[in-house]
Formats: C-alpha cells, structure tokens, sequence
C-alpha cells in the first residue's frame, strides 16, 4: 500500500515509526534525501515517508537498509507495513467491517467493494490518480478479494443489505461478468441485493454512498466518503440520520426479486 494519508485521525504507528528509523539511520549515516530518492522516488516523496504521512514502500526501505548500513534492521519493517492492506483513511472501516453481523451498504457509482470481481477491482485500482505501483495494485487487489470471505465463510452468516442506484450498473467497468457476479451474490441466503431505477432517485439517494454497521458488540457505525475525505462514526446522531437517509433510498428501490430481473435484462442486452 502506498499513498498519501488524509484522513482526520493520525496515520498508522506502522507508518510514523519505520518512517522515524529511516530518518534517523538516513541522518546517521549522512545519507541524503537525495541520495535516497535515487531508488525511484522524490526527495519530496522520502520526506513524507520520514513523517509518517506517506507509507515507507518495500523498495525504499531496503534501499534505505542498504545505503545506511542498518544491516537488516530496517527491511525488517517490511513485515509489519505490509500488513496494512488497504487505504489508510479506510483502515478504521475495514477494521469495523471485520467485526460486523449486519451491514447496510448504498452505492451511487461504484460496485460496493464485497460485491465486486477481480476484473473491476483491477479497472478501479490500477486506474487511481496519482498511479499506484504495481506491488501496491496486486496488495490492494488481493486484500479487496480477501474481504469478500464476508460473503460466505462467517458463523453465524453475516446479514448484509446492498442498494445500487441504477448508475453503478451502467458504469463501463460492469460488464457482463460483473452484473453475473451480482446476481450470484444476490442468491445468498443472507445477502439481499436492490437497484434504485434513475425513475425512482430521490434527493437522497444522489448526496454520495454511505454505509451503516453494526458490529458483535451491538456498536452501530455509519460510513460516508468522498473522493477526498471519509469519516466513519459512532456518534447517535449521526448513525440516526445515515438509518434515515438509507431507509428512505431502500422504500424508493425495486424488491429483490425485481432487482436481480432487473440486472439479467441488462446481462442480456450486453
């Protein structure tokens, strides 16, 4: 995973300790950014890592290692920062994400994450802007398809409710192979799949996607993001209002039965 952090709270440990050994191994061995940076990278670049704010990539460390003479200490980092499989500002999420035995999920654009193949995981993340590296597309990739053992490997089976506004299904990256996926997901007992037609969009239902779990504990968590910022929540008054906005979205949706009729149209007319 690589990237720069923005999100509200503070970047991983992982992030700001190996970034701090860097710099003081870079430092005592009178290493410059400059120098550092010959391994692909910006000084810019190896700055943010030095912070914290950007995650230290394998490449670096070990280059890193090797120009500082830290004799292994440093790409032993590597381990511990590899375990960071996803976005820092969705860390949080995916942590509740793990926890949960119901989540509501609604989706404007995008095929929600649990529900997508590995096809249009690869079109979305090997397309972000700025590029990622190859080593952090497959991490992400991988990490993604690991996510979707929610579907069917947990006891008890974890309830889970997906609304997709109409736009998500025509988007070029949901090809046929993709709206099959949705309706072999939506044949799962525990898993309910709806389409919001564009007919039926109401003000709501176009204000971004937004998430509502609830985990082991009986803790309910709502979820909203945008392209720059995402926030996950526990505070009851915004839980109340993400339930309200997503019940009044589902009232508006076809039923399941006429959502997966719905999709196989589009499958055959693809």
């Amino acid at each position: 995973m690589s990237g720069q952090y923005n999100s509200h709270s503070q970047p991983p440990v992982a992030w700001r300790y190996s970034g701090n050994q860097m710099k003081r191994w870079r430092t005592k061995a009178n290493v410059s950014r400059e120098e550092l940076a010959a391994a692909n990278y910006s000084a810019d670049t190896i700055k943010s890592m030095e912070q914290g704010v950007r995650m230290p990539t394998p490449r670096v460390l070990d280059a890193a290692d090797e120009l500082c003479r830290a004799e292994g200490l440093l790409s032993a980092a590597k381990e511990y920062l590899q375990r960071e499989k996803f976005p820092a500002r969705a860390q949080d999420f995916m942590e509740r994400e793990r926890e949960a035995i119901s989540l509501w999920w609604y989706e404007v654009s995008l095929v929600p994450g649990l529900l997508q193949t590995k096809e249009y995981a690869r079109a979305l993340i090997d397309n972000r802007i700025p590029p990622l590296d190859e080593e952090t597309v497959e991490e992400r990739i991988a990490a993604r398809m690991e996510r979707q053992a929610i579907l069917t490997e947990r006891k008890p089976p974890v309830g889970l409710s997906f609304v997709l506004y109409e736009a998500v299904l025509r988007s070029p990256q949901a090809d046929a192979h993709q709206l099959l996926h949705l309706l072999e997901a939506s044949r799962l007992r525990n898993v309910v799949v709806q389409v919001l037609p564009f007919e039926r969009a109401i003000p709501a239902a176009l204000m971004g996607p937004i998430v509502l779990l609830e985990t082991r504990d009986h803790e309910r968590f709502a979820f909203t993001e945008s392209p720059l910022a995402s926030e996950l929540s526990a505070d009851p008054g915004a839980v109340s209002r993400v339930t309200e906005r997503l019940s009044m979205i589902r009232t508006q949706a076809l039923s399941p039965d006429e959502s997966a009729r719905f999709i196989e149209r589009m499958v055959n007319q693809s």
